[in-house]
């Protein structure tokens, strides 16, 4: 005898195993399609090598293996790359940027940045960068004492870039006579420009970029490193002063914590705020995964690009304490990137 609740079970169990199996909605999503990786500089450097090593294998842990694809949009040190990310670029996955752009400058405020830096889709970093002022020019600065009594010229990418904002706090903190010329396109300009004598340096500069561009620079020391932009010194460099040696009031030392903490990030990836909440945790958990891909990580060896794969939580906690940064120590930081 048949039991009729029974029947009617076994023909749903039935239909779900004879039906096609309908894929996940995030790889029916991003089947067969393309997603464009933003890069905040111009082709050439090493911010522009990094975001092409990772476009190689990002597509293959986003569900459905969309084709990746790097596009260049450099200004302002990769300040429009972030106010297109936020602003600009459709909102559902497709678009997704490699921006090192100060996420201190909504804070600031000296740039025209048209973003709020926390409600971007973090999706995590590749590394965190050393940075470093470096000098190829200028015989008569060495060190920072030189830099004191010197002047010498620095270049940078335009206002709300690492370069600027550095040249101008170490210049209105520390006395370095620094002359700024500014609204260089990228990296690989700034390296031209310095090796034709136009400039003298460069401040903000990421230490891998300068060992992947030019080692001979490095193994020749042709470069003379002024400092390291960091709390500490670095065990990579352990002869050359970090900043915060040189600092010596309170207050200086609360504005270079504010500054040197937001370079944290190194080299941060996002999507645009508010992305689909499913698409925006494949997109996290991809970036996981290609951070720990063994094929990744023999290409960035073979590349001599670092990897420190820092979690979106974490840049989302460092963001949360940036922005709780008390109102007059942002106050005074903003005047001295507007200055001149």
């Amino acid at each position: 005898m048949r039991v009729p609740g029974l029947t009617i079970l076994s023909g749903l169990l039935l239909a779900a195993f004879t039906l096609p199996a309908h894929a996940d909605a995030v790889e029916d999503f991003y089947k067969d399609r393309t997603v464009t990786l933003i890069a905040g500089y111009s082709s050439g450097g090493g911010f522009d090598l990094y975001a092409r090593v990772v476009a190689n294998h990002l597509g293959r842990h986003i569900p459905g293996q969309p084709r990746i694809i790097v596009q260049n949009m450099p200004g302002a040190g990769s300040m429009r790359a972030a106010n297109h990310l936020y602003n600009v670029a459709p909102k559902d996955g497709t678009v997704i940027s490699l921006t090192r752009s100060p996420v201190i400058e909504p804070l600031v405020g000296a740039s025209g940045a048209a973003f709020d830096a926390t409600k971007f889709t973090w999706l995590g970093s590749g590394a965190s960068d050393l940075t470093v002022c470096g000098l190829l020019g200028n015989p008569k600065v060495n060190n920072m004492a030189d830099a004191r009594q010197t002047q010498f010229t620095l270049g940078g990418l335009g206002p709300g870039s690492d370069e600027d904002m550095y040249a101008k706090i170490l210049r209105k903190l520390l006395g370095l006579k620094i002359h700024l010329v500014s609204g260089y396109p990228g990296g690989a300009e700034l390296i031209l420009a310095v090796e034709r004598g136009e400039l003298d340096g460069r401040c903000g500069w990421a230490y891998s970029s300068i060992k992947i561009s030019k080692p001979d620079w490095v193994a020749e020391k042709k470069i003379k490193l002024l400092n390291v932009l960091a709390l500490e010194r670095s065990p990579e460099l352990p002869d050359v002063p970090a900043i915060m040696e040189f600092v010596t009031t309170e207050r200086q030392k609360q504005i270079f914590k504010f500054v040197l903490n937001a370079q944290t990030l190194g080299r941060p990836f996002a999507a645009p705020p508010g992305i689909p909440a499913d698409r925006a945790a494949a997109l996290r958990k991809a970036f996981d995964a290609t951070m720990a891909d063994p094929a990744l990580l023999a290409e960035m060896k073979a590349k001599k690009l670092d990897v420190e794969h820092i979690r979106w939580q974490s840049i989302e906690t460092l963001l949360g304490d940036l922005y709780a940064t008390p109102k007059d120590v942002v106050e005074e930081t903003r005047a001295i990137i507007a200055g001149e």
